[in-house]
């Protein structure tokens, strides 16, 4: 359930080994509607903010980075419309993973940042690059793999799950890419001792989307957020197979980033984002946001009876 709503705008793409080259242009035929990793749908390519206080009648610009499994989910296209008519603003959208989406805004090439990383949002904080941060949702982590389960992890704990898949050899694909979920798996790793070495261990360089679809065509195993699992589940015969504990919660933050330095920051903007974002009106749209009958993602603020309903 991915839309075409908006214009993309390229961001980087990580090298990536030769076999998992190949892989991404099987993956590019076989996607459908899921967008690649590196754009978002951002409506204009050149467009900049203006400067902070401008109160000119003209409609403002402000750039947002996002992770890839935010874009992928179709939350935007929900959320977005109505802050933008609350706003007399224009959302241009960066999608990339996590690290990206903070090294964007550590630099000042974007006005706010929504991800789902909090060890590094707290470094992302602790080094003056954000002002504010704020919990906007959250949802869960899964361990997905073929339904036959080769490696035999279902009901295990995610690190004993991880351990098992490498100590049998079996495919696993890692986004690689220093996302918000690729970072999460390397934490599960080290709590479980480390990594192993195995030939059947592939890093995609891609975004959610785009590495389900790769993990789904090798019969790997691999972890991804669940918003953007269910959003692709039609598209995959992968399914979650590992117990959830409080490894797998997933929460995701809002940060605005710091003006100084970086006059070209619409900050006032970016704050009015900020508080749509954990508006009860909001929290109440993010709550009802579902897929084939089931939220994508839990709000992370109460959510009053007046704010049901109110999406205006």
């Amino acid at each position: 359930m991915v839309h075409n709503r908006w214009r993309r705008i390229a961001v980087d793409r990580p090298i990536v080994a030769p076999i998992v080259v190949l892989w991404s242009i099987v993956v590019t035929s076989l996607c459908g509607g899921c967008r690649p990793a590196d754009v978002s749908p951002g409506r204009e390519s050149n467009a900049t903010s203006p400067t902070v206080g401008d109160d000119s009648p003209s409609r403002q610009v402000l750039r947002l980075a996002v992770t890839t499994s935010t874009r992928d989910s179709g939350l935007l296209d929900a959320l977005l419309p109505v802050f933008e008519r609350q706003a007399n603003a224009r959302v241009d959208v960066i999608a990339a993973g996590t690290g990206k989406a903070l090294k964007l805004g550590s630099s000042g090439d974007v006005d706010i940042v929504l991800v789902h990383a909090r060890a590094a949002e707290d470094e992302f904080m602790a080094a003056g690059h954000g002002v504010r941060r704020e919990d906007v949702m959250y949802n869960t982590f899964e361990i997905v793999g073929p339904s036959s389960d080769p490696a035999g992890v279902a009901r295990l704990t995610p690190q004993e799950a991880l351990q098992r898949i490498a100590d049998t050899g079996h495919r696993f694909v890692s986004r690689g890419d220093e996302s918000g979920t690729h970072q999460r798996e390397l934490q599960l790793w080290r709590a479980g001792g480390s990594r192993p070495a195995w030939d059947s261990y592939l890093e995609s360089g891609q975004g959610m989307g785009p590495t389900l679809i790769m993990a789904d065509q090798m019969q790997a195993y691999l972890l991804t957020d669940r918003g953007t699992y269910l959003a692709m589940r039609d598209k995959i015969d992968l399914v979650p197979l590992v117990a959830q504990t409080d490894d797998l919660k997933n929460p995701y933050g809002v940060l605005v980033v710091n003006p100084d330095g970086s006059p070209g920051i619409n900050e006032r903007l970016a704050q009015r984002l900020a508080d749509f974002f954990i508006a009860p009106a909001t929290q109440a749209m993010i709550g009802r946001f579902q897929v084939a009958g089931e939220p994508l993602f839990y709000p992370a603020h109460p959510i009053s009876a007046v704010a049901v309903g109110d999406d205006r």
